[in-house]
Formats: C-alpha cells, sequence, structure tokens
C-alpha cells in the first residue's frame, strides 16, 4: 500500500505505538478518536445506541455499554486499517470519558445493584433540595449523591449492599484497569469538591456522613466514592482483562497509560481550550452546557449554576441544560422523510446544512413562533418532565426560516436564563468556544448562540470532534507529565503551547439585531413556559 509522506508518517506512529486513543460515551453516540503525536485526529469510529425509560427512569444497560464500546472502538480499528493498512495494537495513552453524573451503585461483589439512573433522571427534587441546604452549596438533581441520598430516603432495599458508586466514565476504567477512581472534573459531579484541596469536600463528607448514619447506621459514603485524581496523574495501565473487554479480537496489548477518566464537561473545556480562568466554553450535544472558569468563588448559590471543576482541579460554573438538540435531530429526520418523499435523496447532513442555512434568513426575534426542546424535565426552569412544544399565535409568520431558527432559539432557551444568572454575578469571560455536532454546520448555530449570550464564540477545526479528541488529549498530557520533559507542565500550558499553539478558529461577534431579536425571543420564551407547564400537565 503505498501511501503520501504525511500518511506514511502517520502510520509510523501507529505502529509504533505514539498514537493516542479516546472514547467517549455521549447519549446518542460512543465515540472513538486516535490523535497523532501532533494531537491532530487521524482516525475515528462511532456507534449508535440510545436510553431507554424502564420503570419511568432512564438508563443504559452494562451489556449496552459493553458492546457499545467494543463496536466504536472496532470501527477506529477499521477506520486506521483502511486509511494506512495497519491494525494497532498498542497506544502511548488511552482514556475514557461520558455522560457525566447519575447512579451506578455496585456490591462488594462488584455486581450492579440496580440500572444505571443517568444524568436525565430528575426524581431526585426532595434529596437534593435538603443536600443543597445542608451544605449551603447548589446540588442538582442529576448528581450522584442526589441520587444516592434520594435511595436512602425512599428506603431501597439495596442501599446496605453498596459497596461502590462511581460514574458511567469510571466503570468503564474501572473495567479497562480495574482501578475505582475519578479525574476531579468528574467526581465534582459526583460530590461537592473543595478547589483548594482538589478532593471531595470534608466537611460536607461529614455532614453528609451524620445525615446518612441517621438512616442507616454504620453507612459510609467516603469509602463508596472513587480516589479523586487531577489532569496529568497517571490512572492505572491497561489490563489483560481490560484489553479483552475493550476488543476481544485479541489484538490490542495490555499495558497502555490510562489518564483519570473525565465526564463531557472536562472532555468540552479541554476540546476548547477552556480551561484557565476567565475562558468558557459551550457544548452543544443531546444535552447543552456552559462552562465558566471561575476567578474567584460566587457571591451566592444559585439553583441554575453547578459549581464543579476543570480537569485540573479550577473551580467552574456549569449552566447546564438536560435538553440539547434532540429535537433538532427530530424535525431533521421528519424533513429527511419528506424529501424522500417527493423524490430527493439528500443525506442526513445534506438536511441538516439546508435547514440551519435556512435560519439565517429568518426574522432576528423568529417571526413571532416559539419552541420548546423539552424532551425531558429542566431543572432550570423548575420543570420535572418535558413535553416538545411549537407554538405560534395568528398572526405569527411561519416559514421555514422563522420555523428553523425559532427551533435553534429553542436549543439555547434555557442556556440563556443560566448565563443572565451568571451576568449578575459579575463573572468576567475572555474568551467562550463552542463545540459538538449542532457546530458542524458553518456559520449558524454559532451565530446564533452569539446573539443568545451576547458574546463573542469561537469555533476550531476539532468542533465536530468533542469530546472523545478531548479525553485523548488528556491522555496525551498524561503521557507527557510521566515522561522527563513534562514534569511541572499545567494543564493550561500545556493546551496553549503544544495543542492550540497554531489553532485555526473562527471567530462569530454578536449581531446587534440578531441580540435584540434573540432578547424579545427569550422575553416571549420566558412567558410561554407557562404553556410548556401546561402540557406536562395535561399531556
Amino acid at each position: 500500500m503505498t501511501l503520501p509522506d504525511q500518511a506514511t508518517a502517520v502510520r509510523d506512529a501507529i505502529t509504533t505505538g505514539r498514537a493516542t486513543l479516546g472514547i467517549e460515551l455521549g447519549s446518542t453516540n460512543i465515540k472513538a478518536c486516535l490523535v497523532g503525536p501532533d494531537h491532530a485526529p487521524i482516525a475515528g469510529g462511532s456507534s449508535a445506541w440510545e436510553n431507554e425509560l424502564v420503570d419511568g427512569r432512564w438508563t443504559y444497560s452494562l451489556d449496552a455499554v459493553r458492546s457499545g464500546v467494543r463496536a466504536a472502538y472496532a470501527a477506529l480499528v477499521a477506520d486506521v486499517e483502511d486509511r494506512y493498512g495497519v491494525r494497532p495494537t498498542t497506544y502511548a495513552g488511552l482514556g475514557v470519558s461520558a455522560m457525566m453524573h447519575g447512579y451506578l451503585a455496585f456490591d462488594a461483589d462488584g455486581e450492579l445493584l440496580v440500572p444505571f439512573r443517568t444524568w436525565r433522571n430528575t426524581s431526585t427534587g426532595v434529596a437534593a433540595a435538603e443536600l443543597s441546604a445542608l451544605f449551603g452549596h447548589n446540588i442538582p438533581l442529576r448528581w450522584s449523591i442526589a441520587h444516592l441520598y434520594q435511595a436512602i430516603l425512599d428506603d431501597e432495599p439495596h442501599v446496605p449492599q453498596i459497596a461502590g458508586l462511581t460514574t458511567l466514565a469510571g466503570h468503564v476504567h474501572r473495567e479497562l484497569t480495574g482501578r475505582h477512581v475519578l479525574g476531579v472534573g468528574d467526581a465534582s459531579g459526583m460530590f461537592p469538591v473543595d478547589p483548594a484541596t482538589r478532593d471531595y469536600d470534608q466537611r460536607m463528607l461529614e455532614q453528609f456522613g451524620h445525615l446518612a448514619a441517621a438512616k442507616h447506621p454504620g453507612f459510609r459514603v467516603a469509602g463508596l466514592l472513587p480516589e479523586v485524581l487531577p489532569a496529568g496523574a497517571e490512572a492505572g495501565r491497561l489490563t489483560g482483562s481490560g484489553a479483552a473487554w475493550l476488543d476481544p479480537t485479541g489484538e490490542l496489548e495490555p499495558g497502555v497509560l490510562v489518564c483519570p477518566p473525565e465526564g463531557d464537561a472536562g472532555t468540552g473545556m479541554v476540546a476548547t481550550h477552556s480551561v484557565a480562568p476567565r475562558t468558557a466554553n459551550i457544548s452543544a450535544g443531546t444535552s447543552i452546557f456552559a462552562m465558566v472558569v471561575l476567578e474567584k468563588p460566587l457571591r451566592s448559590t444559585h439553583h441554575e449554576l453547578d459549581l464543579v471543576t476543570t480537569p485540573a482541579g479550577d473551580l467552574v460554573a456549569m449552566v447546564h441544560c438536560n435538553n440539547g438538540a434532540s429535537e433538532l435531530d427530530a424535525w431533521a429526520g421528519m424533513f429527511g422523510e419528506l424529501a424522500a418523499a417527493v423524490g430527493g435523496s439528500a443525506s442526513p447532513d445534506d438536511v441538516f446544512g439546508a435547514l440551519f442555512a435556512a435560519a439565517l434568513d429568518g426574522a432576528p426575534d423568529g417571526g413571532g413562533l416559539l419552541a420548546y426542546n423539552y424532551l425531558a424535565g429542566e431543572p432550570i426552569t423548575g420543570l420535572d418532565a418535558g413535553r416538545p412544544l411549537f407554538v405560534r399565535t395568528p398572526d405569527s409568520r411561519l416559514t421555514l426560516a422563522n420555523f428553523m431558527r425559532t427551533q435553534i432559539y429553542g436549543a439555547f432557551g434555557t442556556l440563556a436564563l443560566g448565563m443572565r444568572v451568571l451576568h449578575g454575578e459579575g463573572v468576567g469571560v475572555d474568551s467562550m468556544f463552542a463545540h459538538g455536532g449542532m457546530f458542524r454546520t458553518a456559520g449558524v448555530a454559532q451565530r446564533l448562540l452569539a446573539a443568545a449570550v451576547d458574546a463573542p464564540v469561537a469555533v476550531g477545526r476539532t468542533a465536530g470532534e468533542g469530546g472523545a479528541w478531548g479525553i485523548a488529549v488528556l491522555a496525551a498530557y498524561a503521557g507527557a507529565v510521566a515522561g522527563a520533559d513534562g514534569a511541572g507542565v499545567t494543564l493550561a500550558d500545556y493546551l496553549t503551547e503544544q495543542v492550540f499553539a497554531d489553532a485555526e478558529l473562527v471567530v462569530a461577534e454578536p449581531d446587534a439585531d440578531d441580540v435584540a431579536g434573540f432578547a424579545a425571543y427569550l422575553e416571549r420564551y420566558a412567558a410561554g413556559l407557562a404553556v410548556e407547564r401546561a402540557a406536562v400537565t395535561s399531556l
């Protein structure tokens, strides 16, 4: 197989084990990304999956986790072979990230006690409110500690058998390495982390211990939670059983260095060069969230804002919206069916491109239309369930352009409400980066997001790669720190000097008409929440 010089260099990096592998388990896709020594993506693979609503709770089975990760990895290996004529057997480093939060409780034998409860479940209201009041720290509904305490309050029979709690990334990492650890960013979505120690907040652990022991004498949360590790730490090595778990063909060799497992919020920060104070990023997928790295703690506690950390352990304010681009996907699928029905042959990407492009011709305020993307509950707006809605008045202007602008505005509506709270705290941002599938269509979602947050929004060449690339970069950083030349290099410096030094960014400045139009839309959006609540009650 004859290859160009650049491809030959990439092949050599693969065969000599100098490429780095990242795997991220998202809400609808599991992605694998291989990066070369220069951190550029060189191959990829993915596997689609969907959460299930079982007995009123959103879940994924652990069998689906294993089969989905294997399928994504197999697709990556096939992509490598197709591009470069070789099959990888080892890597310079490996990392796993996944959806944050949720509840994975295991017994002493490592058996799952109840089906995985994902971040999407909103049944923990009583527990979250009580813990928030106890700690003086906002505990969102989706955090692992809220799920645990709700199970205690509900006297669920599995509680006395719990020997370990982890996240989805932590579970996969333990399968690969045998170690019960988490990156500090992912850990901060299980239980509050003290930025001074970059470990679980000891005062709050003691408070929770007294609270839990009153319900279940002898119950200790500290021993259940994973060990916390910062970015750059070695979090284990790929074991023989871990290699077989990932690659049942037997080609993958054990011994690969594995970085701390992280949540999708942390890998999004890495993928957008947003780990230093006064930087921010917005990740748009099945959920949408903004991460703003703080210079100092907030003055007040706000239910709209979570306090988590970067993968290095610095304090971050997070505006997390349970609902993101899924409703856009549904509408695009329907329009794709229409295209096929009239004899067209447009690919899903072509359909998305055409619909997003149409949004640019829409009225700045959406023409009086209103859309809610609420497939699930939305804690920021006080809804414990969702009903997707499209609403218009008799005098509104129903056109494809207005409809699509409204749908994109609707995806950013709840996020904008949360960002207003941050603005009220006087939080300053020097740069805001966006990533995720919504930004693959150049110049559309980026421009409308700039209007929604009234700030410049940058998108880089890895916008569509997302967290799988981000965790691969974290694995490369761990390898660099382990080497003689990497000691003492901070994550922020590594990203600036090694990863993004020559990054090509496209920056969208907020357009004054779009900003005014979105502000008018958001006023209508906030007023129309009464309609959404009525739909939840009635339907």
